[in-house]
């Protein structure tokens, strides 16, 4: 191994780390201390340059004015009547025409969406729309808003990419062709590291969607039912828990349990 090319990939991967763990926010809302270089009103302007590029990915806007406004009516009852309504951030609701797609997702800043596949399977055929539901879907959404993690999440690439060409240029010798898999080592490292990010991000959206539920006067237990349903439409096939970015439906609900009893808790004592 080249000492040279050690000990430049030893001062890049100081120097990745130290960038990361230099930027330093408190979120005005949780109180947590968060590896942050953006502003609110950065992750603001970049929600609303990134937004109209997304919808047209899942074939835009769905015309039916009524569900549109169905969904403004859930996510802006949810924001006003909870702690988000403290946050500097500007929601705003929406539904994707996506017939296929079963998703939600929130852009930094606050625009929130929800495609009309997962929309439709909110319903029941005998009593139309559960609001609570989808309560507990935007409320979930409106967390990943709240707790900063796109914001994060640009951070903790930043490092990553960082690290992994630390250990390219560490390992990597042009001589020995043998050292080339340690690119696709360093990737591979990188993107598990990312994953385990973003399942502690859902973990934590989901104990704020049952926070914000209860203070909007919506049934948390129906975030456990969306849990069942996005089982349901997997078809039971996904990758283990360590290889994907979202927890296991079963952790998911253990832990929404939990949620539900803590605040509940919470709110019967004062």
């Amino acid at each position: 191994m080249n000492k040279s090319r050690l000990l430049i990939g030893l001062i890049m991967a100081v120097i990745a780390i130290i960038g990361y763990y230099s930027k330093n926010q408190i979120n005005p809302i949780t109180g947590e201390k968060q590896h942050i270089d953006m502003s609110p009103d950065q992750e603001i302007a970049l929600g609303l340059q990134s937004a109209p590029q997304m919808a047209q990915q899942h074939g835009g806007l769905h015309p039916d004015a009524r569900l549109q406004q169905l969904v403004k009516s859930v996510g802006n009852k949810i924001v006003q009547s909870s702690d988000a309504a403290k946050s500097p951030y500007q929601f705003d609701f929406h539904v994707l025409a996506d017939p296929q797609t079963i998703n939600a997702f929130a852009l930094p800043g606050g625009q929130v969406f929800i495609t009309y596949a997962l929309l439709e399977r909110l319903f029941e055929k005998e009593d139309g729309m559960q609001p609570d539901r989808l309560a507990g879907v935007l409320g979930h959404e409106v967390g990943h808003v709240i707790g900063r993690h796109s914001a994060e999440h640009l951070a903790q690439q930043q490092l990553a990419g960082g690290l992994s060409s630390a250990a390219v240029m560490a390992t990597y010798d042009p001589s020995n062709p043998t050292t080339a898999g340690s690119q696709q080592m360093a990737a591979m490292i990188s993107n598990v590291v990312l994953m385990k990010y973003g399942r502690e991000d859902e973990l934590e959206s989901d104990d704020f969607g049952v926070k914000y539920m209860l203070q909007a006067g919506y049934r948390p237990e129906a975030l456990i039912t969306v849990m069942e349903i996005l089982e349901a439409a997997s078809g039971g096939k996904r990758q283990s828990e360590f290889m994907s970015t979202h927890p296991s439906p079963e952790n998911r609900i253990e832990r929404i349990n939990a949620a539900i009893q803590k605040y509940k808790s919470q709110l019967n004592a004062k």
